[in-house]
């Protein structure tokens, strides 16, 4: 059961939580959370104990440790969370945060059609537009207890279908400005975000897209001092591509500047063998390796994750949304067999609908136990672990998050499974994932600092970017028609 009584301190949606200054003179640490049960996502430690951290001047954990502290550990704020279950923020390998104020659209059709319907007012937006959908996509995950997202930008090319199973974009080089926009939004709002842009198609010059890159490189390095700014990568088009040009301009873009590259490749369930030859490309190209995460890679064989496992590629794997647009089931057990870094996404905010990780990890545990008819398909504490600390190190960045440990930003969030109550807690890892969900998200903590308390945003400016997403919204809407 969990441990912990509820001392006196302040009244916090009908639990005590404890927030008491300590000490005079220059404090030991910022921040002291204690008396909880943690789910550090360490694979060096316990899946869950009782114990304590405290968190540094540059908002990183100095240390963690199980039991109490002692009264000679003192520092600038205790966190008493009486005896509730603390895990690390969610990272989302995969999202699209500009589609935020496109939920529900499209909803009876699988992903070419519903990305009809769901670009069909933002591709008349322009920065300023885009600016404020993707930050209110970026303080919906904060809400909801994500606090890292690899984010695909919203390039700005106009879309063209051929068939249920075949699309492109128009060949034409992205709009720096409007693509730096997008960063923008996701740190002002608090999020941790690996920045990912899509490169010019078709038949733009390999010299002039690199150019063009290097623009959008340029731009973000005024966040390079950021801690929230993690790193910048590629978002992979071969899957719309009309040439193997097309990876061949991807891995000089990623030589170019070290950038990851995340392919959308293999994801429909439509022309699969098209699909998979386009895999051919990255293969011919020489692009596949480390820096390489495939985005959903549903649509595979033996062969191909065999290939992909070989030359240490990743796979983000996106539940709610692949269940929504009838893409199908990544072969998640296969894949980890393999060898291959899984990490688990969030994907577009209109897609999954609703940004709620704990019905994330449940719907892909689901999918996997009723696919394979066997429990062991994904055991309830891999999926804990392949949402924050898989998806960290997927993204080459579980150095600074995924997990609670010594040197990681002090993300995190506190979950009571009592408030409101989901019964005797046997397994803390399994209450965690199973029973509990956003009712239960009491807190959200980035960098050691509060960014959300319950379903309320610290951020002042968050009802401005309400009021300017749905005035904006309502103005394309009006204008298209």
């Amino acid at each position: 059961m969990v441990a912990g009584d509820r001392p006196g301190g302040v009244r916090t949606r009908g639990r005590h939580v404890s927030a008491t200054l300590l000490g005079q003179g220059a404090p030991v640490t910022r921040l002291l959370v204690t008396n909880a049960v943690l789910l550090t996502c360490d694979p060096d430690r316990p899946p869950a104990f009782r114990g304590w951290f405290t968190v540094g001047d540059d908002g990183r954990i100095t240390g963690v440790h199980e039991g109490d502290p002692g009264p000679e550990v003192t520092a600038e704020r205790v966190l008493d969370v009486a005896g509730a279950l603390v895990g690390p923020g969610f990272v989302s390998s995969h999202s699209h945060l500009f589609t935020s104020a496109s939920r529900g659209m499209a909803a009876d059709q699988s992903l070419y059609g519903w990305i009809e319907g769901m670009t069909r007012y933002t591709e008349a937006a322009d920065a300023e537009d885009v600016y404020w959908f993707t930050r209110h996509g970026a303080q919906d995950f904060l809400r909801n207890g994500i606090t890292t997202a690899f984010d695909f930008t919203d390039p700005d090319l106009a879309f063209e279908r051929q068939s249920a199973g075949v699309a492109s974009f128009v060949a034409a080089l992205p709009d720096t400005a409007y693509q730096h926009a997008q960063l923008r939004a996701s740190l002002d709002a608090g999020l941790r975000s690996v920045h990912s842009v899509m490169l010019g198609q078709g038949a733009v010059p390999q010299a002039d897209a690199l150019a063009q890159l290097d623009d959008v490189v340029g731009m973000a390095a005024a966040f390079g001092d950021d801690p929230r700014f993690l790193r910048m990568a590629v978002s992979g088009a071969v899957q719309w591509a009309p040439s193997p040009a097309a990876a061949d301009l991807e891995l000089a873009a990623m030589r170019r500047h070290g950038l990851l590259n995340q392919p959308h490749l293999l994801e429909t369930p439509h022309e699969v063998e098209l699909q998979r030859s386009k895999f051919g490309w990255y293969r011919d190209a020489g692009v596949l390796g480390p820096d390489v995460v495939f985005g959903h890679f549903i649509q595979t064989d033996e062969a191909i994750i065999a290939t992909s496992a070989e030359a240490g590629c990743g796979v983000s794997w996106q539940p709610m949304s692949n269940g929504r647009l009838a893409s199908g089931v990544t072969s998640i057990p296969e894949i980890r067999a393999a060898g291959m870094r899984v990490g688990i996404g969030l994907d577009d905010q209109s897609c999954t609908d609703v940004s709620d990780p704990f019905s994330n990890m449940r719907t892909g545990i689901a999918l996997l136990r009723a696919t394979y008819r066997d429990p062991a398909a994904m055991p309830v504490g891999d999926m804990l672990t392949l949402a924050t600390r898989g998806s960290a190190e997927v993204l080459g960045v579980d150095d600074r998050v995924g997990s609670l440990r010594v040197g990681r930003f002090a993300d995190f969030l506190v979950v009571d499974p009592r408030d409101p109550d989901t019964g005797p807690v046997w397994d803390p890892v399994a209450t965690y994932v199973l029973a509990c969900s956003l009712r239960n998200l009491h807190q959200v903590w980035s960098g050691g600092v509060q960014v959300a308390d319950g379903a309320r945003l610290v951020d002042p400016q968050a009802g401005e970017v309400v009021s300017q997403t749905h005035e904006r919204m309502a103005r394309l809407a009006a204008a298209v028609g």
